[in-house]
């Protein structure tokens, strides 16, 4: 059966906003330099104020995947929450404007605003984040469509909304209902942090209701508390039947129903490494959908990764599919 999607993500809906800051901006103003932090919303305000020459584009890191893949020729939808105020109406356009189906209206009359993401990207291309997550976290089952789940021929969960019980079980019903109909479901771990507050629920997740995970070397690690990579690849790869992990300048390791391939990257020095994890995933995906071998997906997902550490902003700036028909991909 045709599915009226060939990627739908589920995800935090947020505007990144982002701006260049030094070291020394980054502690007069107490920001750890390249995490991501959540703050509440008069720390926002704050952080907000104090950017210069702010850049916004509509982000959220599922997000920026599912733009990324719609980018190569797939057919996108993107399950978030935004309200109906000045950052949620541009939001919703963005993602419209790219050709993405936004499947939630924005919520009229909300107390809480449109989730934002304060970027300070430092010198070395280093990215410190300060996210005030607003109406996103709210997302519940009642948020995600069955007629949109169902007709899902990939699905992709974002890890940052596991924080919220109703995150949670809006996860399950929609892996469930993508999976009932013959798609398949994957999460982007998203945050070692994030794991952290969630390890057994993360884990029962990856190894009852999915059929990929895509995380990084820490993330990875982060699931089993070890220092070992191969070990915890072995691990994640006993629970779920494909498991892509991306280690920076080191490439990529994907193990497929327990076969293993290693794909290296040439080392470039990042003007700005945000979204480069999820640039990465829409390459990958893409080449998923398309039916590819595990190593071209990798391959795949490297080009699109080089292209957006190449300048500021965490969505591509050029046809990445001219730059995939250059590397024989396409």
């Amino acid at each position: 059966m045709t599915k009226t999607y060939d990627l739908v993500g589920i995800g935090n809906a947020v505007v990144d906003v982002i701006s260049q800051a030094d070291d020394d901006f980054l502690n007069r103003m107490q920001i750890e330099k390249g995490i991501m932090q959540l703050v509440e919303r008069d720390r926002a305000e704050t952080l907000y104020a104090a950017m210069d020459g702010r850049v916004q584009t509509p982000g959220g890191s599922v997000a920026n995947t599912i733009a990324g893949a719609g980018a190569l020729g797939l057919r996108t939808a993107f399950i978030g929450r935004v309200n109906d105020d000045a950052l949620g109406q541009f939001y919703a356009d963005a993602m419209t404007g790219h050709g993405i189906d936004f499947v939630n209206a924005p919520v009229a009359g909300g107390e809480t605003p449109t989730s934002r993401s304060m970027i300070f990207v430092s010198p070395d291309g280093e990215r410190s984040m300060n996210t005030y997550l607003g109406i996103s976290t709210g997302l519940t089952s009642v948020d995600v469509p069955e007629t949109v789940t169902g007709n899902a021929a990939l699905m992709f969960l974002e890890g940052y909304l596991f924080d919220h019980d109703a995150g949670k079980s809006a996860f399950r019903e929609a892996a469930r209902s993508t999976r009932a109909s013959g798609g398949k479901v994957g999460i982007a771990i998203s945050d070692p942090f994030c794991v952290e507050r969630h390890r057994a629920d993360f884990l029962t997740l990856i190894e009852n209701d999915l059929d990929y995970v895509i995380g990084n070397e820490a993330e990875i690690k982060s699931l089993f508390e070890t220092d070992d990579l191969e070990d915890a690849l072995a691990r994640t790869a006993a629970l779920c039947p494909l498991v892509v992990c991306t280690r920076s300048g080191d490439g990529v390791t994907v193990v497929a129903d327990g076969a293993r391939t290693d794909v290296p990257v040439e080392k470039i020095v990042p003007v700005d490494a945000t979204g480069a994890g999820d640039q990465f995933a829409a390459g990958f995906l893409f080449g998923m959908a398309q039916g590819r071998d595990m190593e071209t997906c990798a391959r795949i997902g490297t080009v699109c990764a080089r292209e957006v550490i190449g300048h500021i902003g965490p969505r591509p700036e050029v046809d990445v599919r001219d730059l995939l028909k250059a590397a024989n991909l396409l």
